[in-house]
Formats: structure tokens, sequence, C-alpha cells
């Protein structure tokens, strides 16, 4: 049985006040909350294992790297990567993309090729695409979506043609909590030759990810969004293809050897991974994972669209005029809304007054805002600890603000 109260009690911050109200953390799809294993995890590797990895033969190196290396494999068996070579650590969702452009694209992409992106896409999933066009001078196409949020897959294989050489989709939108299909989307383009990146951040907390059966060829991830430290994300990418690409960043640990006549480069995964990483983060990544898995992947996705639905549904009874962004089936326990004659940013000061953190403004997804014909809206986003005494008091609270502000 999925013990919500329970599983409240491993979250401290939870029990905090805010402007003397219980806090009610409804920002979940920024950043998630961390559990007391994680926290424990993080102090016990400064406190006992702070060593620096790969790189001494000392006690506290060993352990430190033992500790790192024992995440990549649980990693690896939790998308079911076929090998930790194709693990790959990074600073983030963020920072894992760029590398893919940078590194893939800077190789494989030339002057009159195209690649595919959707409206929906996070800047992150965007800008360094155009920072790489900038340079190459490629043409970058634009899936638009149908009226309830969901990708027009009919205009994306009209899309496609002799130039495509990628595309780059999340599987789950930041605002409109649309789950995209991503191994339609694969067999599709693989079909024409076409490599398919996604952008994991918002799919990876919600679902249970099989990167071997969606068949993308890069999947990025950060560990803040899924009850993990911040600082740290993964890059799944297929073998083969990493094999192929330049690294991203030069300097220690990704080298096998250094002379002022030229460099050799480590092997997979570590020739992606250049200096000092965070190894005490990494290390705690492995106990998020174990916290997602304990409690249960599905039964998460079950309790969150159990808020959605209630939640949705209410709002649309109980709040007038009140506006919601993506109705698509399926999709994520995200709810973007605008009230009435009110501006988003007033409507999220507001409930911060009464101890509701909500998200307001364009959350890195400007080009979705103009397609929606708006400035930003307020999103609401629920996670596993939330509970639906916390959704009764978040429209309670909303009524409220839409009566001020209307």
């Amino acid at each position: 049985m999925y013990n919500v109260e329970e599983l409240r009690r491993e979250f401290p911050i939870l029990e905090r006040k805010i402007y003397g109200r219980p806090l009610v953390y409804f920002d979940n799809t920024a950043t998630s909350q961390t559990p007391r294993s994680v926290v424990d995890a993080v102090e016990s590797g400064y406190c006992h294992t702070k060593a620096n990895v790969h790189r001494g033969v000392h006690t506290l190196s060993m352990e430190a790297t033992e500790l790192q290396e024992n995440a990549r494999k649980r990693v690896r068996e939790f998308v079911n990567a076929s090998s930790t070579d194709e693990i790959i650590f990074t600073r983030g969702t963020t920072e894992a993309l760029n590398l893919v452009a940078a590194s893939w694209g800077g190789t494989f992409l030339h002057d009159g090729d195209e690649i595919i992106l959707s409206v929906m896409e996070h800047h992150s999933n965007i800008v360094p695409w155009q920072l790489l066009q900038s340079r190459i001078g490629f043409k970058i196409r634009v899936i638009p979506m149908l009226p309830d949020g969901s990708l027009d897959m009919e205009a994306f294989k009209g899309l496609i043609n002799g130039r495509t050489r990628l595309v780059s989709v999340c599987h789950a939108s930041n605002v409109l909590g649309t789950v995209n299909p991503i191994k339609e989307i694969a067999r599709i383009a693989h079909s024409h030759g076409i490599t398919v990146v996604v952008d994991g951040a918002q799919s990876v907390p919600h679902l249970k990810v099989d990167v071997a059966d969606l068949d993308a060829d890069f999947y990025a991830f950060s560990a803040h969004k899924m009850y993990g430290p911040a600082g740290v994300g993964v890059l799944y990418g297929r073998r083969e293809i990493l094999e192929k690409m330049p690294p991203y960043q030069g300097g220690g640990e990704m080298i096998e050897s250094v002379s002022f006549a030229g460099t050799t480069f480590a092997e997979l995964p570590y020739k992606f991974e250049a200096g000092t990483p965070d190894f005490i983060g990494i290390a705690a990544l492995h106990k998020a994972i174990d916290f997602m898995e304990r409690v249960g992947i599905a039964d998460i996705a079950l309790h969150e669209h159990d808020l959605l639905d209630y939640t949705t549904e209410r709002m649309l009874k109980e709040i007038p005029g009140i506006q919601i962004y993506g109705t698509a089936p399926g999709k994520c326990a995200i709810i973007s809304f605008n009230l009435a004659g009110a501006h988003h940013y007033d409507a999220g000061m507001l409930l911060d007054k009464l101890g509701i953190a909500v998200r307001t403004g364009h959350h890195c997804a400007q080009p979705l805002m103009d397609a929606l014909g708006v400035q930003g809206v307020v999103r609401a986003s629920m996670a596993a600890y939330n509970t639906r005494s916390e959704c009764d008091y978040f429209l309670a609270s909303l009524a409220r603000v839409a009566a001020m502000l209307g």
C-alpha cells in the first residue's frame, strides 16, 4: 500500500512553515525535494570518504572511486543501458545536451543539413543547437503541437527529408506535462537514418525509462529532479556513436597520455568526463535511485496521476475563468494555468504568502509561450510526497487568490 504520510517523514523540508503556514511544495518540476537517505549519503561522503576518484592508491580514494563506479552501475541498471561505458556523468541535463550538440553536432552536422526540434522544448534543448548553427549553418525545423498539447506527429513526418540528420525532443514537457511518443519518434527517425536525442529531465522522475526499448541514441536527465542532489546529471549514449565522437572538454581524467606532441584519450565513458566530478553527489544519486525503486516508480506515477486528476477536475469546476494549458492523455502531474484577468507573477506571489510554492513565468520555454499566446503561466507540479489534503488547501487558496485578483 502507498503510504504517503510515512513517505513524507523522509523529507525534512516538508516540516517547514512559510509565513506561518505549512509548506505545500508544488514546484517539483523545477526541482524535487530530497529524502534523508540521500542527504545522509552526501554527509557521509564529506565526513568519511572525501578523496579524489581514480587518482589515488590510498584507501579514501579507492573507496570514493568504488562509490562512484557503483553509482554508474546503478544508473545503467536503472535505465537498462547495455554497458556502463554508455553512462556519462555530467552536471545535469543542460550540460548533457550541450555535450551532444558540441561533440556529436560539431562532428556530424554540416552546412545545408537540417535538424528537428519541437515547439515545446526547454531552452536547454534549443540554445545549444542555435549556438552550433551560428557556426555551421544548418537549418532548424520545428514540430508543432495539437490543441491538447500533444505533438503533431503527421507534421513531424512531413518535416523529414534527405537533409535531416537529427531529431532532438523532450520525453515530457516541463510546461504541459505532455509525454511524447519517443519510441515512435525513434522508429520513424531511424528508418531514415536520423540520430535521436531525448531530453528526459521531466520523464525520469515519473516514468520507468528503458533506453533499450525507447531506442533513443542519446538520453539526458538530472539528479535534482528525481529526489537526488543538485549538480549531477547523466547522459546515456549509444556506445557505437560515442566512440566516434571527440571529447567535449579537455583536462584531467579524460586522457590516456599527454605530451606536447599530442594527446590520446581515455576509453569510454571517461573521455567525456574531464576534471574532478561531483563524486559525492554521484554516490548520492545511487541512493536517490534506491529510494525511487523502493517506493516503486509505477506506484509513484499512480499516486501523482490521482493528484493530477483530482486537482484538475476541481480547478475547472471551482475556479471561474481558469485556463489550463496541456490536456494530452497520460500527461505528467503538471498543471500550468492562468487566472482570468490576473498576471501569473501576482498569482504566484500571493500563493507563496499562503505557504504554497508554485513556479511562474515562461519556464525556459519561450517558444512554447509564444505558441500558447501568453507571456507566462503559473505551474503547479506534484511529486511522490504530495497529498490530497495539500491539493484541497491549494484549491481553497487559489479560489481566494482568484477573488483577490479578479
